[in-house]
Formats: C-alpha cells, structure tokens, sequence
C-alpha cells in the first residue's frame, strides 16, 4: 500500500506530505485546487511525460516522493497520523526540472526512469482519464482472464519448456543435418584415402627410398661392386685377401708380435665377408623395372597423402587418428541429432495438445468474465453497455481482447480506444471488482464523471467493495462517494506570501461532514446540507458494517 506521499514544487503544490491509509481515501476540494496533481505526481512515478510546465514557478525542480509498505492493519483501520513508516519498504521518487530533464529514485539509488516505473507498476495501477491504465494492455486482459476462469498454464508451460530445451540441445549441436552429413562424407573419404595407404610406420618412406636408389641404378651397382671383388679377391698379381696372408705368415710364431698378427687375421676375416656380400651384389641384383615402378608409385601416394594431411609420415597417421576421433563424435551427434527430431515432433505435439487445452479453457471462461462485469456496469450507470471477451489467435489463442460499447449504437471497441475517461474508469471498475490479482494501490480519476443519484451511490459502493481487498485512492466531486470512504482528504488552495498553495487536510468528525454538504450544495452551512451528508456518512458506516459481518 502506499503509506506516505511527499510532492513538492509541482503546479500549485508548494510542499505536501500525505499520509495514507489502507482501504478507500478519497481526495476532494474546488476544482483546481490541485486533487489532480497530487494523481499527476503518482503518474510521475509511473514513468509518464514529465511535463516542465508543471515545475512550480521559481523552483528548481518538482520532486515526487512515495513509501510504499504492506498494509499492517485491517482495510478501514486508521490511517498514520504522524507520516512514520511502519517498517521496511519500498521508496521511490522523481525529479522534474523546468528544462524537462527527470532524475529518478529507486530505494535512495539512482535509476533510469523504466526501471522507476516497474518497480512503481508493481505496487500502482491507475485509472482515468490519465494514459497509464496497465488493464488496456492486452497481455494484462490474457492474464486477467486466466486468473478468473482459473486457467491452468502448468501443463502447457511445462510442454513448451522441454520443446525449448530439446531443440536448444540440438542447436547446440552445430550446423544443420545437411551440413553434418557433408562434413561426414568428408572424414570418411580422407579416413578411406589414409587407410588404403596400408602405412606401415613413419619410416617406411625412407626405406622406399633407398630401394628406388638400388632398383634404379641396379647395372651399375653391379658393376662396381664386381670391380670392388676383383681388387679383393680375384687380382691377377695378388689379391687384397692373398697379401694380408702374406703379412700374417711373416709375424706368426712371433711372440712379441702376436697382437698385429690378430688384427691382420681379423682384417681378411672382414674382408672375406665383404667379399661375400659383393658377391651376393653381383649374383642377385638384377633390374627388376615393376618393383621399381611399384615402389615409386607408393612412394608418389605418400607424398600426395603428406602435402594434404602432414609433412610426414607420421604426421598423416597422427591426422587419421584425428579424424578417426572427430567422425565418431560427429557420429554420435548425427545419431543424438536424429533421435532429437523424433522428441521434438513428440514434444512440439504435446504443446499443441496443451495449447489447445488453454484454448479451449480461454473461449470457455471468456463469457462469465463478460457477463459478471456487464452486471457490474449496470449496476455503474452504464445500463447500455456491451461488455466482451474477444478470444482469438493461433495455439493457445494468446490474444484476448477487453471491447467495450459504452452506449447504444456505439460499435464494440478495445478498451484502449475508449474515449472517456468516465466511462473508462467505471469499466476498469467494474473489471478490477471481478478480479482478485489487485495490486496494491488502485487509483481512480474521474470515476464518477457524468452521473449522479443513485448511481453515483452504486459506484461510491463499489470503490469501497474494493477497498476491502485493496487501497483505493478516489479523485472525486460526488458527496455519495466521498461519505463511502474509509479516509477522507481535502485538497484546498490558500494564499501565502503572495502566493497560492495548496494544502491537504485529513478531514473527521464534522469537518468531513462540512465537506460533504458542501458537496452536495454548495453551501457548506446549510443545515440540511448538513443533515444529509450527516445520513449519507451514516448510511455508508451501515454499510460497511454490513459488509464486514
């Protein structure tokens, strides 16, 4: 509830503090003296137009303040009398300076002004002729409507919650199908061109090369090592072999010599091997042009394999295992993918199924919302007014539409196109009286704009019906309204210095009833004025008497 407004150098407004009550207050006084403005600082609050033509003459700023708290007694009970809070709260404010500029307040730290209007948007709803009305807004009707009919969004929430998050998991896959299975093919081909190379290690290239060395040059190679045998083993003077046997004769039996002669025997036992494998040259590599061609062509794969996936042999096996690993996460991926779409058609199925549900309930609750705020209008000086709960749109059917016809003749419309304030406000009566989600404080300006009598009762009798779920602030020039209130306040210009101010006074006991008759006259000292505010107060105590039994 609102439980302290301050406003100050705002219009006529030199410097007010208000305190507030729970239940119904209800702001009276002469036209322009300044009940409008004290609403205007509350929009304020709400994010509306700052207006530079309001700061106070000569001020250097208008300031709007507001406590909020929860209600700590019953609605009706007394309101402070000394402006203290009653605890922890919610404190805001605004600041408008003569250039336009605002400022604005959040619990004592500076905010930018949407953020000032939500937090004020969850405690203040406005009506009137002002153009924060938060019940024209559609998703705010949706909302109503389900409150009302009782409309169960569990199951559908709860659907499209797994359908969000089934296909937020396969998104965060990567790519899409065709881009998968594209990238697959391609690990597959380079897995298969590796793979058919059949590499036995990261050697093997260098063996390949030495065999193309001895296959290409196999004649000469023979040649040369025939050449190397001969001078070893089969000179015609004396071979390497026959001269060593010479050295070997001449120091054996010589002790002191023994150690040469060792190293003379194990040099011909050395070259008597290299003969043998000069030999073997010479008898066994003959040209063998396919090995050849074989070991080429091998080694031309290798190279091929290393300019595409490494510089080296083992660099494309290292790329293989790669691939190897990639293609079977990708895989995997492509089988999770797969399995997704098939919960994802079961899940985007269950969000039909929930939505129709919704919908179904919507189009089914619409017509006893209409039909218990038509009675409620009735019953507000709106005899003639068509009062429908549009339900329409795809899935869920979202879009639900408040129209109003206010008068005969007159075609339904959305409540956001109805052009009087009057009329406007009595709906949003009428539908806040058949809703139970009420915010904490409900403002009402011009509510009672157009009508009288027994009327004007009804709605007086309304706005204190509500009074008792929530705090009603009324703005209004009607005595049958003014006397249902649980707290009463009067907005008066006087003179100071020169200057106008006005001033708010809590008004009880005979003041409140000096009000009232001169609400009802003009002419606060006539006596029967006075008899009937006198019985009007009494009748509304009755009636909340009632009420509260």
């Amino acid at each position: 509830m609102l439980e302290e407004l301050r406003v100050r150098d705002l219009g006529v407004i030199d410097d007010v503090t208000v305190a507030f009550g729970p239940g119904m207050t209800v702001l009276t006084g002469e036209t322009g003296a300044g009940k409008t403005l004290l609403v205007e600082a509350l929009l304020l609050l709400l994010g509306g137009r700052a207006d530079p033509g309001l700061v106070r003459s000569g001020a250097d700023e208008a300031l709007v303040e507001a406590r909020f708290c929860e209600p700590d007694g019953a609605a009706g009970g007394p309101a402070p009398d000394d402006g203290s809070g009653t605890g922890d709260g919610l404190i805001l404010a605004r600041a408008v300076v003569p250039g336009g500029r605002t400022r604005a307040w959040v619990d004592g730290r500076m905010a930018p002004v949407h953020l000032l209007a939500e937090a004020a948007a969850g405690h203040l709803e406005l009506h009137g002729q002002h153009q924060h009305r938060a019940l024209v807004l559609p998703a705010t009707q949706r909302r109503a409507l389900d409150r009302h009919g009782g409309i169960d969004l569990t199951g559908l929430r709860a659907a499209a919650a797994r359908l969000a998050g089934l296909t937020a998991e396969r998104d965060a896959l990567g790519g899409d199908a065709r881009e998968r299975a594209r990238q697959a093919d391609l690990l597959r081909y380079q897995l298969e061109e590796i793979g058919a190379a059949a590499i036995e290690d990261g050697g093997e290239d260098a063996r390949l090369e030495a065999e193309e060395e001895r296959l290409a040059a196999a004649g000469a190679l023979r040649e040369a090592a025939a050449s190397a045998l001969e001078a070893l083993s089969e000179a015609p003077s004396a071979s390497a072999v026959d001269r060593l046997g010479e050295v070997s004769a001449a120091l054996a039996g010589k002790a002191p010599l023994a150690g040469l002669d060792q190293r003379v025997r194990a040099a011909m036992a050395e070259l008597a091997d290299l003969g043998v494998e000069l030999r073997s040259v010479v008898e066994t590599w003959e040209d063998d042009p396919p090995r050849l061609e074989e070991v080429r062509a091998r080694r031309q794969r290798f190279h091929e394999l290393q300019r595409k996936y490494g510089t080296t042999l083992d660099e494309v096996v290292a790329f293989a295992g790669r691939a190897a690993a990639e293609l079977d996460e990708l895989e995997g991926r492509e089988r999770r993918s797969a399995a997704l779409d098939v919960e994802i058609a079961a899940a985007r199925a269950s969000v039909d199924e929930a939505a129709a549900r919704v919908a179904a309930a919507r189009r089914a609750a619409a017509p006893a919302l209409a039909d218990e705020i038509r009675t409620t209008l009735r019953q507000l000086a709106m005899p003639s007014a068509r009062f429908e709960v549009a339900v329409a749109g795809d899935g869920p059917a979202d879009e639900v539409t408040f129209l109003l016809g206010a008068n005969p003749g007159e075609p339904l419309a959305p409540l956001a196109r109805v052009a009087s304030g009057g009329e406007l406000a009595r709906t949003m009566l009428a539908v806040r009286l058949a809703l139970t989600d009420d915010p904490g404080v409900l403002v009402f300006d011009e509510v009672d704009a157009g009508i009288g009598g027994t009327a004007a009762t009804a709605v007086g009798a309304a706005l204190s019906a509500l009074g008792r779920r929530t705090q009603v602030l009324v703005v209004t020039h009607l005595a049958q309204v003014a006397a249902q209130a649980d707290h009463h306040l009067l907005v008066r210009k006087g003179e100071s210095g020169g200057r106008t101010r006005s001033e708010v006074t809590p008004l009880v006991g005979e003041d409140r009833v000096v009000e009232v008759s001169r609400m009802l006259s003009g002419s606060p000292d006539s006596q029967s004025a006075r008899a009937h505010a006198r019985e009007l107060l009494a009748s509304a105590v009755a009636r909340r008497s009632a009420r509260a039994d």
